[in-house]
Parts: C-alpha cells; structure tokens; sequence
C-alpha cells in the first residue's frame, strides 16, 4: 500500500498539480527532469494565456476590418520598443534574482526585486508622454492609412499612454520565474488576460448599456485586465510566495543594487530592442507594400506567438535553471538544463513546423475573411516553419547567456544578424528585387536561421559560465 502510495506521489499528475501549486524545492539540487518540468509547466501556461489572449484580440479586432488590424499592428512596432526595454530589464531581474536564489541570499533577493519595481516605473514615464499627446503623429510616422489615424489613435492612446502595468506586469512576474515561484507568474497572467479577454467583445462592439468603442476598446479592455494582475503581484510579493518575499525592512533605495540591475539590463536592454527596432523596419517595409501586408503579418504573429509559447515556456525554465546552478557553483549542471531543453524544444518546434506547412490557410483563415491578407500570412507561417529545427536551439542557448548575466553578447549577435543582414537583405529582395511581402519573409528566415546556428556554436565554447553579477 504504502509503495502505491509513493508511486502516486511520484508520478506524472502529482508533479503537474505540484507544478502548478507551486513547489518549494531548491532547483540545484532535485532531479533535473524534474526541475524542468516543475519550472517549464508554469512558465508555458502563463505564455499561452498571454498567447491566448492575444490571438482572442485580434479575432474581435480583424471583425473591424482590416485598417483596424494595421492599427493594431502598427501601434505594436512601438509597443515591441516598450516590450525590449521590459524584457531587457526582465532579463536581467531572473538572472540576478536567481543568482541570489542560489546562493541563499533571499534578503538581497528581496531588496534586488525593489530597485527592479523602481526601474520599471522610471522607464516607463517617457512612453506615457508620447502615447498620450502624440498617438496620431506616432501613427502616421509608421505609414498608417487615413482610418487608422482619424478612428484608431485612440488604441494607441490607451496601450502607451498605460505602459506603466505592462512595465510591472514584466518585471514583477520576472521576479518570480528568478527566485523558482513561476506558479505565481503563471495565475497573474491568467487572471489577467481572462478578464481581458471577458471585457474585449464587450467593449470592442458593446453590450446593453456599453457602448461600442471599437478598437479602442481592446485597449481598455487590455489596460484594466492587466492592471488588476499587477495589484495582484504586488500584494503576493508582500505578503509572500514559496521562494522570495518582500517585507517593510527591504523598501529602500540601494544605489548599489539598482545601479547592478541597470548595467546588466544593459545588454538585455539593447538586444531586445535591436531585434525589436528590427521588426519597426521590416513592418515600415511591409507597410509600403499593402496594407494586406501589414495584417496579414499582424494575425501570422499572434498564430506563431500562440504555438510558440511551450518552446519559450521552455526557455524561460533554463535561463532560470541557468541562474540558481551558476549561484551555487555548479556550472555543470547548468550547462546540462541547455542541452536537455533545448533537444525538447527542437523536437516539439518540429512538430509545430509540420503542422504550420499543412495547416498555414486554415489558421489565417479563423481571423480574417480577406483572401490577400491570409495568402500573405499563411505565407509566412511557411516560410518561418523552415527554419524551427534551428530556431529551438537559439531560444535556449541564448537564455545560456541570459541566465548567467552576459546580456551583452547576445547583444552583439543580434546587431550582426538583426541589423546588418536581416533588415538590408528584406529591403534588398522586397523592394529592389521586386519580391514584395515574399522577399521580407525570406530575408528572416535566412537571418534567424543564420543567428540560431551561430548562437549555439559560441553556447557551446562555455565562457558564459564565468561571468559574475
């Protein structure tokens, strides 16, 4: 009886529900399948919720038409610049806070988690500024058409005008994954994004005494889901997770500490925005072609964002695996959390990629009705499909790096592959060779499976495992 008992306890539906509870087990130490699959099971359903969300999005945005769709997408080019500086700083949050993790410091864990909150808020003031007063003139730079400007500013309004949650949506939730509570992160995001996605068709088109806002409404919708997730962070970091806790002794402005999470946001930071500022490019590229162009590469984003969540799930596990191993001096069996994630995540993309080629119509087709747009993004779906054997290994060797604290060298690669070959390579084959959206497509794949195979080669040489934060 009691070797049932052990068994039960043991066995795959314990350590899923354990997962999602939460475990209080030190990651340097229990079996590294099992420190995978504790951390990677949260961490995956938080991103679908978050993948989820954004696909529901854009199913009651596309019913708009497809000007609605490009504001969408256009307002997101500078939303991605938003994004770059929040993960950057997200990057670097896991990585010092799992590094204190592993050494056992939790009050320094907590104080590193204050100056964090602190930047977010910082960095999120000059964006607030533009969204606010010059939405219209933020659209019209990125090409938008006359509805977009005149009907959807306001979209544009909301999203960066309230940047300042998505900023502590980031970071707070950062600070969990690095100390092991990715449980934590998983239910805010969930709350958060099922409220969004509860108000978006009442907003979007109204219900009884709510009128109908129209795009507009899914920002308002998006702003107060994840407004109420934030309070919800805040009042779980105070009163306490399974890993780190803030008490009233950690409130206090440490130069010392914030000026560390600001130098290693540093890098994380600047790759972020070069593959972001990137994507500004290739949807300023896009926009000279059609409007067609712009959404059907909007709707392929939110499909490919949806399907990739499990491999970023997976990710997001290792950088943190990563951090907690370097801090407790054990560089081997962080190396060994790279290899084994990223063999799953090659094989799971391998299969997404085969279901892509098959399917790439069928997916653009539940949110568009237009013809051109879902020729164009199914297209893509194609395209991209190709290069996912590789593209596995990147999302996990480069968390290497961002793991153990080196954000600059992923920074480094992403300006050769992101600014020097992927941007003149699409303006070369859409515009100059006449290849139109095509010539973008192929021009990021050949980047993105170039950058995939480089990043790997150096994970492999190990100097990430030196670097001290």
């Amino acid at each position: 009886m009691n070797e049932q008992l052990e068994k039960k306890k043991g066995g795959l539906w314990y350590h899923l529900l354990l997962a999602i509870k939460g475990s209080e087990e030190d990651y340097t130490q229990i079996d590294m399948k099992k420190a995978i699959f504790l951390l990677a099971v949260p961490m995956i359903l938080e991103l679908l919720m978050e993948s989820t969300f954004a696909v529901v999005d854009i199913f009651f945005v596309g019913k708009l038409g497809s000007s609605a769709v490009a504001t969408v997408g256009l307002t997101e080019t500078y939303l991605f610049l938003l994004y770059s500086i929040g993960m950057g700083l997200a990057t670097a949050v896991t990585a010092i806070i799992a590094r204190r993790t592993g050494e056992k410091q939790k009050d320094q864990a907590a104080i590193s988690a204050v100056q964090s909150i602190i930047l977010a808020i910082l960095a999120s003031l000059p964006f607030m500024i533009l969204g606010i007063f010059y939405s219209k003139e933020m659209l019209s730079l990125m090409g938008a058409d006359e509805w977009a400007i005149t009907y959807g500013f306001g979209y544009t309004q909301w999203m960066l005008g309230t940047n300042m949650v998505i900023m502590l949506l980031f970071v707070i939730n950062s600070i969990f994954r690095g100390a092991g509570d990715a449980a934590i992160a998983m239910r805010v995001l969930w709350i958060s994004n099922g409220i969004n996605m509860l108000l978006d068709p009442l907003l979007i088109f109204g219900w009884g005494p709510i009128p109908a806002m129209g795009v507009e409404g899914a920002a308002i919708a998006t702003t107060i889901g994840r407004s109420i997730g934030v309070i919800i962070q805040l009042w779980v970091l105070f009163n306490g997770g399974k890993h780190i806790k803030v008490l009233r002794a950690h409130l206090v402005w440490d130069s010392k500490v914030l000026k560390n999470i600001f130098q290693t946001s540093l890098g994380g930071i600047g790759q972020m925005i070069i593959a972001m500022s990137a994507w500004i490019f290739i949807m300023r590229i896009l926009a000279d072609i059609s409007s067609e162009a712009v959404a059907g590469a909007t709707i392929s984003l939110r499909v490919l964002l949806f399907t990739m969540m499990p491999a970023w799930g997976l990710s997001n596990a290792a950088a943190t695996l990563v951090g907690q191993n370097l801090g407790a001096s054990n560089p081997d069996r962080a190396e060994a959390a790279i290899w084994k994630t990223g063999g799953y995540n090659m094989i799971f993309l391998v299969f997404v990629s085969i279901f892509y080629f098959i399917y790439s119509k069928s997916l653009m087709a539940i949110f568009t009705a237009d013809t051109s747009v879902i020729e164009i993004g199914s297209e893509w779906l194609r395209i991209l499909s190709y290069s996912f054997f590789v593209y596995g290994w990147w999302m996990v060797s480069v968390q290497a790096f961002n793991g153990s604290g080196d954000t600059i060298t992923p920074t480094k690669i992403n300006v050769v592959f992101f600014w020097l070959i992927q941007i003149p390579l699409a303006y070369l084959l859409s515009i100059q060779l006449n290849w139109g959206h095509s010539g973008v497509f192929w021009a990021i794949f050949f980047s993105e499976t170039s950058v995939g195979l480089f990043t790997l080669w150096l994970f492999s040489r190990g100097k990430w495992k030196t670097v001290k934060v």
